[in-house]
């Protein structure tokens, strides 16, 4: 079953092309909410509003496990909160694949989230990916190759 797509996402990208009307991407992309609960997922939502977060840490495992071909330079997405409202437009702009534990100080921050540090963005990403993870039995682990992706919001 296709999820329902929230009216605000059509009518932001709609806007959006009526500024931009040569956007490569005229076709709606995919719209999207970070995280698994709805308390992170509205304030990652609002901190790509406010242009703190500008990069996402997804694990190798989850694009493997749900068939998903990984992200490109280029790629446009609309971000929403828990309930599908349309928030923002991010576009990616690097790609890099880095190990669990050789994340660094300046990803974190550039992921923007909690207070800014390496110690939270381990601690939070630890536990997300280990719930992402369980209900397979399968287990976090350090070396398991994440990718980072940096975005710039463009509406």
């Amino acid at each position: 079953m296709k999820k329902q797509i929230d009216k605000s996402v059509t009518i932001l990208w709609k806007n959006f092309l009526e500024k931009y009307p040569d956007n490569t991407t005229q076709k709606l992309p995919e719209s999207f909410y970070f995280c698994d609960n709805e308390k992170d997922a509205n304030e990652c939502a609002e901190l790509v509003v406010k242009g703190i977060k500008q990069a996402t840490a997804t694990s190798i495992w989850w694009f493997e496990k749900n068939n998903e071909a990984l992200p490109k330079i280029g790629d446009q997405y609309i971000v929403t909160d828990w309930n599908g409202n349309a928030k923002a437009i991010i576009e990616t702009t690097k790609i890099e694949l880095v190990p669990y534990n050789k994340i660094t100080p300046e990803f974190a921050a550039t992921e923007g989230e909690g207070d800014k540090s390496l110690t939270y963005w381990k601690k939070v990403h630890k536990a997300y990916y280990s719930r992402e993870m369980e209900p397979y039995g399968e287990q976090f682990d350090e070396n398991m190759m994440i990718v980072c992706e940096y975005f710039k919001k463009i509406f």
